[in-house]
């Protein structure tokens, strides 16, 4: 969660029965900015999102335009960026897939208020919906894709607003987080060099948090084999933009400050037993080396009424990443099938 081209290439590669395979030019329309109020800037919108604190803006910046297809990107952390996310550029235009990327609040490109009071999940829910309605996205067109806590807030969405949605994309999150701190402890820890994770212990024992050794040891330890599986010093710059500007205001009480496990406002969650009342088309992605237990994807994919499971088998944390083409591939037949009726 945190302090983390060919389209015919793809299709040759992986045989895919999707629109990729089908080899369909991308309309000129998916170009056409006119009539769209943000072709101005860019695709640029801040919006406004009423608070119990007041009113506060987000950014966001909408890609494309295809009037079917409109994905809402919510990224992880909690106070991370959208940046990391930009690796879709490379994929989803070819595919004529317009969405947007979206900085919730507390997040770099939109306002940081520095009010504990709002780093509550209902609030980043009804924040989730204000942005819908700004952008006038809805069930006929309206995909949600959360990725890890981004994950957490699109299930916490559908289960209350499922009625807007076509389809629902949820990436490297499980539906529970204490089943994520016993995978933690039971699973992945053991794996570790046990000296270096028994001083990472002590450190978060003595509150040590900000200690350049406590994020070396995490870094060198655990982040390179279970967030994004390449040494540090070769992570994408995406990735890195994303990651330099987390706000730990919003991360830390919400969080905890470690991806070994939560330990904020989130470590109770657990949807689980709700799973059976989503019914719209859902995918859920996991990942051999995530440090989310890739069998907890299935399961989300097994309990909701329409699911499928995408499984990265070489990726982690960041499989859009690590694992890049069977992410992006299954992601857009997803997409793709749930458009055409397939799914």
């Amino acid at each position: 969660m945190r302090n983390y081209c060919s389209i015919l290439l793809l299709a040759a590669l992986f045989g895919s029965h999707s629109a990729i395979a089908e080899n369909t030019p991308v309309p000129s329309s998916y170009f056409d900015q006119s009539g769209r109020e943000d072709a101005f800037t860019g695709g640029v919108r801040m919006i406004t999102v009423q608070t119990a604190n007041g009113p506060f803006r987000v950014w966001t910046k909408r890609v494309g335009a295809n009037p079917r297809i409109k994905v809402l990107l919510l990224h992880g952390g909690p106070g991370v960026t959208h940046e990391y996310l930009e690796a879709l550029d490379s994929y989803l235009p070819g595919a004529g897939i317009e969405y947007y990327y979206y900085d919730q609040l507390g997040s770099a490109y939109s306002d940081q208020p520095d009010m504990p009071g709002l780093w509550e999940l209902p609030r980043f829910v009804e924040e989730v919906e204000q942005v819908r309605e700004a952008l006038k996205l809805g069930k006929d067109n309206f995909y949600l894709l959360g990725h890890s806590w981004g994950g957490i807030l699109a299930l916490e969405y559908a289960l209350k607003y499922q009625q807007n949605l076509k389809g629902l994309i949820i990436s490297n999150m499980m539906p529970s987080v204490p089943a994520y701190n016993r995978y933690a402890r039971e699973v992945l820890m053991p794996a570790m060099d046990q000296k270096a994770l028994n001083e990472i212990i002590s450190l978060e024992a003595a509150g040590k948090y900000d200690d350049p050794r406590y994020e070396e040891l995490l870094y060198s330890n655990f982040y390179n084999q279970h967030v994004l599986r390449m040494p540090v010093s070769e992570w994408p710059d995406p990735v890195l933009r994303a990651f330099a500007k987390i706000n730990k205001k919003v991360y830390v009480p919400m969080q905890g400050p470690s991806e070994m496990g939560a330990s904020g406002k989130l470590a109770n969650w657990d949807r689980t037993a709700d799973l059976g009342k989503i019914t719209v088309p859902t995918l859920a992605i996991g990942a051999r080396y995530d440090t989310m237990d890739p069998a907890q994807m299935k399961l989300i994919a097994a309990s909701v009424h329409r699911g499928r499971y995408l499984y990265c088998p070489k990726g982690s944390h960041m499989a859009l990443y690590d694992d890049q083409k069977v992410y992006m591939t299954g992601l857009i037949d997803f997409i793709k099938d749930v458009d055409a009726g397939r799914f």
